[in-house]
């Protein structure tokens, strides 16, 4: 195994594109072969995208933690009735958007619950009222999910919701509510989203609107090896389409305060291993991706960083405010000072970069 890994590694090096088969392979490596792996995806990250660390200065506004949806997965959204609901109004949130201008931010981000009486208007209105209290600010927000909600409570199709949602200031999508893409897994764990094909469409139909995504995986509960290759093939195959996809963000489980794990039908999240192969895998199989990011929110600023010497190349965020992950029961969320990010790269001889959403050097 050790000679032929070496000779998948190098035929890697050299532009050979992974099968799902052989990418399920390296899932399975251990001992120094973690390494080997992690050593090739750094030279192939170099490659691609040279040696530069970037980030981007954003901020985070969850405006409503109530949501219809019951994801096993999530420790952040309420049920009526529930202690600690809020629901940040046009004052609140237009504050948010000021302080986060006035904080030099290019970025804000806005995912929230799936309130009961949103609609398509609710999403289109929450952007226009952060466009006016920080004009200039790029809008990262929306999912497939809410605008399938959108579309479902507003009687319209997902398509006229992207396009109000595009007037309304809607700069580029989150790839979020993908979780696994496998509806087998998709059942156990959040079985009233979107199903993949779903997922697909919407974000397929978003990039031939001009509006770009990110893309996600959340791994370490119950899927298998298998089923995250299936993921990473369909992300492949997307991006082999569209180009539309920015960024690809492993997003590590975090159990703790998670339904599925308390009723033990989840593991307690993925191993320091699994979240190193997780972005040298991607970084090997995603040959049609230039960036990858590591989620310090996720996984603590000290994994991360070794994620950016496994072949990723983006430390995501400031944050500046992070509920999710809080909610599921992860600490140190809100705020990461560019100071620590910068220590973080000089480390491991790499250059500190500032960027936009769309990854242009700022």
């Amino acid at each position: 195994m050790e000679k032929n890994l070496r000779i998948l590694l190098d035929d890697v090096k050299n532009g050979y594109r992974l099968s799902e088969e052989e990418a399920q392979d390296l899932f399975h490596v251990r001992d120094r072969q973690v390494w080997e792996v992690a050593a090739t995806a750094d030279e192939v990250r170099e490659q691609r995208v040279g040696n530069d660390v970037t980030y981007v200065r954003n901020q985070n506004i969850n405006v409503t933690n109530l949501c219809v949806n019951a994801c096993g997965f999530c420790g952040f959204s309420k049920k009526p009735g529930d202690e600690g609901i809020y629901y940040y109004d046009r004052s609140e949130i237009q504050k948010k958007a000021a302080l986060a201008k006035k904080r030099g931010v290019s970025e804000i981000c806005t995912v929230s619950g799936l309130h009961p009486d949103f609609t398509s208007q609710s999403y289109c209105d929450v952007y226009r009222w952060i466009h006016e209290a920080a004009p200039g600010v790029h809008l990262h927000a929306g999912n497939p999910m809410e605008v399938a909600y959108a579309a479902k409570k507003s009687h319209m199709s997902t398509h006229e919701v992207l396009s109000a949602m595009k007037a309304a200031g809607l700069g580029s999508m989150c790839g979020t509510a993908a979780e696994i893409l496998v509806d087998s897994v998709r059942k156990k764990i959040c079985a009233q989203k979107v199903s993949t094909d779903e997922w697909v469409r919407i974000i397929q139909e978003a990039h031939t609107m001009g509006i770009p995504t990110t893309a996600t995986i959340m791994y370490g509960h119950c899927e298998s090896d298998e089923d995250r290759v299936r993921h990473l093939a369909i992300l492949r195959e997307i991006q082999d389409k569209t180009h539309g996809f920015t960024e690809f963000v492993p997003l590590s489980f975090i159990h703790m305060n998670t339904p599925i794990f308390r009723q033990k039908l989840a593991r307690a999240g993925a191993t320091g291993r699994e979240d190193l192969l997780m972005v040298s895998v991607a970084r090997l199989f995603l040959d049609n991706f230039k960036n990858i990011q590591v989620s310090w929110v996720k996984e603590g600023i000290k994994m991360a960083q070794l994620g950016l010497i496994a072949g990723g190349n983006d430390l995501g965020g400031t944050m500046f405010e992070e509920s999710i992950s809080k909610g599921a029961g992860a600490t140190n969320t809100d705020y990461l000072d560019p100071a620590e990010m910068q220590r973080v790269a000089e480390d491991i001889g790499r250059t500190l970069r500032r960027r936009t959403t769309l990854y242009e050097l700022a």
